[in-house]
């Protein structure tokens, strides 16, 4: 051992010991140089201060959801103007398009996860997706970009947060497949941060003797990584305003909504949602509410039985606003809160992580026994001065896919697509084959490129072909 790493290691120890991680060098002398090198280099990239905090705050106690003291339906721009409304979603949809014609408005993909859960090894941008040509979820965003620059002029750059466990099969991938038809210097790349997983009694867990087990922060850490890396300068350089957000596992999300962007623009917000109305009260998915005079989001664990359940006049459930995290983020927004040293509340989870042993020997548990943490990026809403919430049509837009198999897997996902794609052809003229029970007999799928939406099918009807029962439409 040199004497620069022995140096480098009595200081780790000394660190180590004084936040009580010393076990992270248990293994340190069976270590050869390389792998001890791993080893300092991920110790000296630890926050120690700052996991003692979250030992304190989140390991040794479990604090519960702090609710606001006044909770209320937030106002929401409908699905469907009013008849007062229409103007202003007119004013809306056209300063939007102005805006992304100007290149003031980028796509944020939050792309960090792997295919796992899925069952696919690799990525999770990089797994195959739609229901005829089997397109990469990257490749469906980057088709709606380039059909977005193509309808409304300008660039739009994209930036796609990875993590250590993604990012050079990502980068890999869109280097053969030519960035899926954009052009390479629009397309930035950046990891997330990571942080470690701790067992039960606050110690950092190792996932070999010479490495840690780290995990990333969760998708509220995209708000901290693009200060950190040189994405929000290079925004700046390129004079964006206006960040379109959305995370990987959703192949009907509008990447570039001028609708959403106009309407946020227009009312002065710093950072904005859009909506679904949920289907039922047990639905999982956090609810948008007005706490305490902010937009923010209630996890649906957190939001008391009572509000969950409780239904407005006609009969509709009075917290009804689903996130499915969507936003427009003004870059001045992020850049005024990182310049403040802010911090998003930490969210805890009990997860399965393999871990070493006092014997040196990995252990795949079959049972929860880690504490992973991480931040979510909706908990930025009650930092903003004003944040407004657009309504969707859940069928229109959203489609995601977590699961392996049931509900929100790539099956339901693919279903949805096609559902999405027959709904677009009929209301175009087009004849798509049903089944006795309107199930629709054929696998179809719309590239971006030929139709961005169903008015623009509508204009190309007469060129759509005919659709066969039981058969396969691809239409570019």
């Amino acid at each position: 051992m040199t004497d620069s790493i022995e140096s480098r290691l009595q200081e780790a120890r000394r660190q180590l010991a004084q936040h009580g991680q010393q076990d992270l060098l248990r293994f340190a002398e069976q270590l050869s140089a390389a792998q001890l090198e791993e080893l300092l280099a991920d110790i000296n990239r630890l926050d120690l201060p700052l996991i003692d905090e979250l030992i304190e705050g989140f390991l040794k106690a479990q604090p519960s959801a702090q609710l606001p003291d006044k909770i209320l339906p937030p106002p929401v721009y409908p699905i469907e103007p009013s008849a007062e409304l229409a103007p202003k979603y007119q004013q809306a949809l056209e300063e939007g398009q102005k805006l992304i014609a100007e290149g003031k408005v980028a796509a944020f993909a939050v792309a960090g996860g792997m295919g796992t859960r899925l069952n696919f090894d690799g990525p999770k941008g990089l797994l195959p997706a739609t229901p005829v040509r089997k397109k990469v979820l990257f490749e469906v965003f980057a088709d709606s970009i380039r059909a977005a620059q193509k309808r409304y002029g300008g660039v739009i750059a994209w930036y796609i947060m990875t993590s250590p466990a993604n990012h050079e099969t990502t980068k890999q991938a869109f280097e053969e497949k030519n960035y899926f038809g954009l052009e390479a210097d629009n397309v930035v790349f950046f990891q997330q941060g990571m942080i470690p997983c701790f067992d039960q009694e606050g110690k950092i867990l190792l996932a070999e003797p010479h490495r840690i087990a780290l995990s990333p922060d969760g998708h509220g850490g995209s708000l901290r990584a693009l200060h950190r890396s040189f994405a929000l300068e290079d925004m700046a350089r390129r004079r964006i305003e206006y960040i379109s957000y959305f995370q990987v596992d959703n192949p009907l999300v509008k990447v570039i909504d001028p609708l959403f962007i106009g309407l946020h623009a227009l009312d002065q917000a710093q950072m904005s949602s859009k909506a679904v109305m949920k289907e039922d009260p047990e639905e999982k998915v956090g609810v948008l509410v007005l706490g305490d005079g902010k937009v923010r989001v209630i996890e649906y664990s957190d939001l008391p039985r009572s509000l969950a359940q409780q239904r407005n006049d006609e009969g509709r459930l009075t917290y009804e606003l689903g996130s499915v995290a969507i936003h427009i983020i003004n870059r001045s927004f992020v850049e005024k809160i990182n310049a403040h040293g802010f911090s998003l509340p930490w969210h805890r989870a009990q997860k399965r992580v393999p871990y070493v042993d006092t014997h040196g020997q990995v252990v795949d548990p079959q049972e929860p026994n880690a504490v992973k943490l991480e931040t979510f990026v909706f908990d930025a809403l009650p930092l903003a001065d004003v944040s407004i919430i657009l309504a969707i049509e859940r069928a229109e837009e959203f489609a995601p896919i977590k699961n392996a198999a049931g509900a929100d897997s790539p099956e339901s996902s693919r279903r949805l697509q096609i559902e999405r794609a027959a709904r677009w052809l009929e209301k175009a003229g087009a004849d798509v084959p049903r089944r006795p029970d309107r199930t629709i007999d054929a696998a179809l799928e719309i590239s971006p490129l030929f139709a961005l939406d169903v008015e623009e099918l509508a204009q190309k009807g007469p060129l759509l072909p005919p659709i066969e029962p039981g058969g396969s439409i691809y239409i570019e």
